[in-house]
Order: C-alpha cells, then sequence, then structure tokens
C-alpha cells in the first residue's frame, strides 16, 4: 500500500501504476486526463508508469453535453 494524493484527497491505494489506480478507483481510462506532479501523462503509458509513494495525481474526466 501507498500513500498518495488524488485530487486533494490523500488516499491509501494498492496500484503501482495508473492503470491500476483508475481500475481501483473505477475510473475509464479512456475519459480522463492524468498528471503526476504536475505533469500530464500520455494514455498510452498508464499500464507502464509507476506511481510512488507521496505523489500528487490529478484526475479529470471529460464530460460530454450539448
Amino acid at each position: 500500500m501507498i500513500n498518495v494524493k488524488v485530487n486533494g484527497v490523500l488516499m491509501n491505494v494498492s496500484a503501482s501504476t495508473i492503470a491500476e489506480l483508475l481500475s481501483e478507483l473505477q475510473i475509464d481510462p479512456d475519459r480522463v486526463v492524468v498528471e503526476v506532479n504536475l505533469e500530464i501523462v500520455k494514455k498510452e503509458r498508464f499500464n507502464e508508469f509507476t506511481i510512488k509513494d507521496g505523489d500528487s495525481i490529478e484526475i479529470v474526466n471529460f464530460v460530454g453535453g450539448g
């Protein structure tokens, strides 16, 4: 388990990559942009980008409308 801050909220998670974190939080990876420590992470890297204890993660959801 690691401690990370997700959208300003401290969380204790078991995930080690962004893809695992999104799955743990039940978030569709196709509908978000993820920033780790002020760096935007491309979707292609979600499976390989390792998150570490103390990271600050922002997850922004796309919302459709008309």
